[in-house]
């Protein structure tokens, strides 16, 4: 089953590519396919779009900082020290041609959030892994760490696609280091999902997730832990008014996606 999750993460989801044996092959051609098909000639044909070679990097240096805060006025310094307007027209485009998904900072309960930056999510973990060619990116941790909070995201948005809900992400305004990697909102429900795909997933009682799930106003209906190994699973010993439940990833996703197949989109 692990193998399994390792080339999704690898390989993604695209039909074509899943029946192929040589990984190498179909990280090869999702490679072509994004950058030479999508965004040297899709992209370019529908945005206004004055700098090719600008748009690769920009997607580059996106794959290179995925799931990390955006600032525009950084990159525009990094990339060419160009104008922020074209750094966020060029951020436009890509999220308006599915290639990137902004999650932007959301309030909740009474622990004031970090204001107007998002994160950025590259559409699929295998796109990212494509573009950047890291080798042994399977034995790093901190590279899985990113592959998997991207799908947990992608997953999340899928699932609630049609619903009133709205996501993003959380991080406390005065301490930029707690942070809740996604959070779900809906009419009578909030839902927090913390990734800790690591061999050791345990969180401290002044993580963001465990304030969260103590605060009242917060009004946190679930949260979810999602961890690495298949036998880490189970309720955090924290004392909190809602549950810390941790998940293995390979559970999580498998719940959404079946839920998503018969229907059930939203009803976590």
């Amino acid at each position: 089953l692990k193998n399994h999750f390792n080339r999704y993460l690898m390989v993604g989801g695209f039909p074509e590519l899943v029946l192929s044996d040589d990984d190498a092959y179909a990280q090869r051609m999702l490679r072509e396919d994004v950058v030479d098909k999508v965004i040297k000639r899709d992209v370019l044909s529908l945005f206004n779009i004055r700098s090719p070679l600008l748009m690769e990097k920009l997607f580059l240096y996106l794959c290179m900082n995925g799931t990390e805060i955006f600032n525009a006025t950084t990159a525009a310094k990094e990339l060419e020290n160009t104008s922020v307007a074209t750094i966020e027209s060029y951020i436009k485009a890509l999220e308006m041609s599915n290639l990137i998904y902004l999650a932007k900072p959301m309030d909740v309960g009474s622990k004031g959030s970090l204001k107007g930056k998002p994160k950025i999510f590259i559409a699929d973990a295998a796109i990212r892994n494509a573009v950047l060619m890291i080798d042994d990116v399977l034995s790093d941790e901190t590279e899985l760490g990113v592959m998997v909070e991207t799908t947990v995201y992608k997953h999340m948005l899928s699932f609630y696609q049609g619903s009133p809900a709205r996501l993003g992400y959380f991080r406390k305004a005065k301490d930029n280091q707690k942070e809740v990697d996604v959070v779900a909102e809906l009419p009578r429900r909030k839902i927090l999902c913390e990734v800790k795909y690591r061999n050791n997933s345990h969180i401290a009682a002044t993580d963001a997730i465990v304030e969260l799930c103590r605060d009242e106003k917060a009004k946190v209906t679930n949260a979810f832990l999602i961890t690495k190994r298949l036998d880490d699973f189970g309720v955090t010993r924290h004392e909190t008014m809602v549950p810390v439940l941790r998940v293995p990833a390979i559970a999580f996703l498998y719940i959404l996606g079946k839920a998503e197949a018969e229907g059930q989109n939203g009803k976590l």
